[in-house]
């Protein structure tokens, strides 16, 4: 099984198209949150979502306050504009489907799950390896996939060997983590010693310094993982984010990637 794996999309329908039309050959999709927010296309970002044969989708912190589950104080005054923006736009059929979503995580098959934040806290943002400890010792299966943090990353956690042969996850195992580059994809192939935490980068609004959509493709035969990027027709989405009255800086960090 080939899995696209898409997080992060605020919004931005180019490059969610640009990220459909640049992937290899998948046969489900796996979607890990924040489907609105910041972008100027979030009806659409979500009729083209729906649309698609996915195999599990969660919700993200921005999913939740724009059909009121959450509210919008802790968000900075940039994020809660376009969130607010983004309820007033928002079809009665799309918030109802937004409402439904589940919060992670959720387990796709013996290999893998997915979750926004962590495992642990659907909020959570993992950016350091305590954070990434405690998320990957919470995963119930070999990889769990994440997003929220909208920057990839790749954990490992080889387990110890005690002993008597068995191989498990102890406190002290060692954490090795990986900043996949910018020029070129990153391969990942699992092993069966170790767990993987792994974030695929956001698809709308990545924040590496690399301006372009990133997504991943799992393939659960090859027991490996592939994280890419791809290019697309920012100018539109920047000017579309301009058009709605939206605060322009958010059409300016996407050109940053930050």
């Amino acid at each position: 099984m080939k899995y696209l794996v898409i997080s992060d999309i605020h919004g931005n329908l180019e490059a969610l198209e640009a990220t459909l039309k640049a992937s290899p050959s998948y046969d489900r999709v796996l979607v890990l949150g924040d489907l609105v927010g910041y972008g100027a296309d979030p009806n659409d970002v979500i009729n083209r979502v729906r649309a698609l044969p996915t195999a599990a989708i969660i919700r993200g912190n921005h999913d939740k306050v724009s059909v009121g589950i959450d509210g919008v104080d802790r968000f900075n005054p940039i994020a809660r504009k376009a969130l607010e923006w983004t309820i007033t736009r928002l079809t009665t059929d799309n918030l109802k489907w937004l409402t439904e979503l589940p919060r992670g995580p959720v387990r796709v098959d013996e290999l893998a799950e997915i979750c926004h934040g962590a495992p642990y806290d659907e909020d959570q943002y993992v950016f350091d390896h305590a954070e990434a400890l405690r998320a990957i010792h919470s995963a119930q299966r070999p990889l769990c996939l994440y997003g929220h943090t909208h920057v990839p990353a790749v954990y490992t956690l080889k387990k110890s060997q005690p002993q008597d042969g068995r191989s498990h996850l102890q406190r002290g195992d060692i954490l090795d983590c990986t900043a996949p580059a910018h020029d070129a994809p990153f391969h990942l192939t699992f092993n069966s010693d170790s767990k993987y935490l792994v974030n695929c980068g956001s698809v709308g609004q990545p924040r590496d310094g690399d301006p372009r959509a990133a997504y991943g493709v799992l393939d659960t035969t090859a027991n490996a993982i592939v994280l890419m990027r791809t290019s697309y027709d920012l100018a539109a989405a920047m000017t579309k984010i301009v058009a709605a009255g939206l605060p322009e800086v958010l059409a300016l960090r996407l050109k940053a990637g930050r």
